[in-house]
């Protein structure tokens, strides 16, 4: 009787992949068809944010939203492979959780090009070598990564993206018993400060570009061990000496998608800017004011030195809404009257984690 069962389940299995197999096929034709009206215009940021909002609200289970979202930006990569696939520049080598990221926004039919550093993915992008970059930006542990924001003020590059990646560390290598040093990114470090000091106090911390970068050295050497991902465990053929060791449970990094053109608004976005204020009473109160005065929320709001006299600071703001909605405009409108310098990054759909 059973076996019965697993024959009606299966046989009704089997008929149901038939049928999302012609649907994906259909798909697929139309996804075809808009490109060649587009003329090579295959990614829309804020079109596939509509697409997978969409599918999470009308989703029903018993499959999360996230896995259906996870589902569909595989979809929604094929479909742009068939006619020319993106390359994505991401901080290498492989296995890194930027590499995580562009995958978990683009899928795994977009090329992914490795960098040396976050330096290189702006540039790759910048010369054309690479259609779009992902780089992170901050972490709910580490907080902001400077390089990333220094290098936003100088390039001509448009945030049109955003990704929310929980991060769970892992220490990697051959034995508890010889560790000497621990290779990690600075990031990975300071997220994983007390589990070290608790287990580790004795080993030297030494600072590398990447988690991959720091799990290729520790493939190298008995003595040490790197803190990194599953991934680099799998890359590197290391073993997983402790898991999730971060501080944080919920800890997660936020990484920005970087191309040449704007994204349009979706519905739900940000925008992303920074101006600058000199150090005077009142100034920072006289920059903000448009803000809430057009009811324009703020999520973030952070502060730099400038770099272009003494005390004077660059303020980076993330707020609600795109730069188009008639409420971001006036306030940006506002702001710009008031400072010397406003330089806006980029509005762009906001992310589900």
């Amino acid at each position: 009787m059973s076996e019965d069962r697993l024959k009606h389940h299966r046989e009704a299995i089997d008929a149901i992949d038939l049928e999302i197999l012609e649907l994906i096929s259909r798909r697929a034709e139309h996804a075809r068809k808009i490109g060649h009206i587009k003329n090579g215009a295959i990614y829309r940021p804020e079109r596939e944010a509509q697409v997978l909002r969409r599918l999470r609200e009308k989703n029903r289970g018993p499959l999360s939203g996230e896995a259906v979202a996870g589902l569909f930006v595989e979809i929604i990569s094929a479909c742009r492979a068939l006619e020319e696939g993106l390359k994505v520049a991401y901080l290498g080598p492989e296995g890194t959780f930027s590499q995580q990221a562009a995958i978990k926004h683009f899928g795994h039919e977009a090329k992914s090009i490795s960098c040396l550093s976050i330096d290189a993915i702006f540039r790759a992008v910048e010369s054309g070598n690479s259609d779009y970059a992902v780089v992170p930006v901050e972490n709910t542990t580490g907080g902001s990564i400077p390089i990333t924001l220094d290098l936003l003020l100088k390039s001509p590059l448009k945030i049109c993206g955003e990704v929310l990646l929980r991060v769970h560390q892992n220490l990697l290598g051959r034995s508890m018993e010889k560790i000497e040093k621990i290779y990690s990114h600075a990031q990975s470090l300071a997220q994983c400060r007390e589990w070290l000091n608790r287990n580790l106090p004795d080993a030297a911390r030494i600072e590398v570009s990447s988690n991959a970068e720091a799990a290729r050295l520790a493939s190298m050497d008995d003595t040490a061990c790197a803190i990194a991902g599953e991934t680099a465990a799998e890359v590197y053929k290391l073993d997983i000496l402790a898991g999730n060791i971060e501080d944080e449970p919920d800890n997660t990094t936020r990484f920005l998608v970087l191309g040449k053109v704007d994204a349009a608004p979706s519905g739900c976005d940000k925008t992303s800017l920074v101006f600058s204020a000199k150090n005077r009473p009142g100034a920072v109160h006289d920059l903000l004011a448009p803000f809430a005065d057009h009811k324009v929320s703020m999520t973030k709001f952070e502060s730099r030195p400038a770099g272009t006299g003494l005390w004077e600071y660059a303020f980076f703001v993330d707020i609600e809404g795109h730069q188009k909605d008639k409420n971001v405009a006036k306030a940006l409108e506002e702001l710009a009257a008031r400072t010397a310098f406003l330089k806006i990054f980029g509005s762009y759909p906001s992310a589900v984690s």
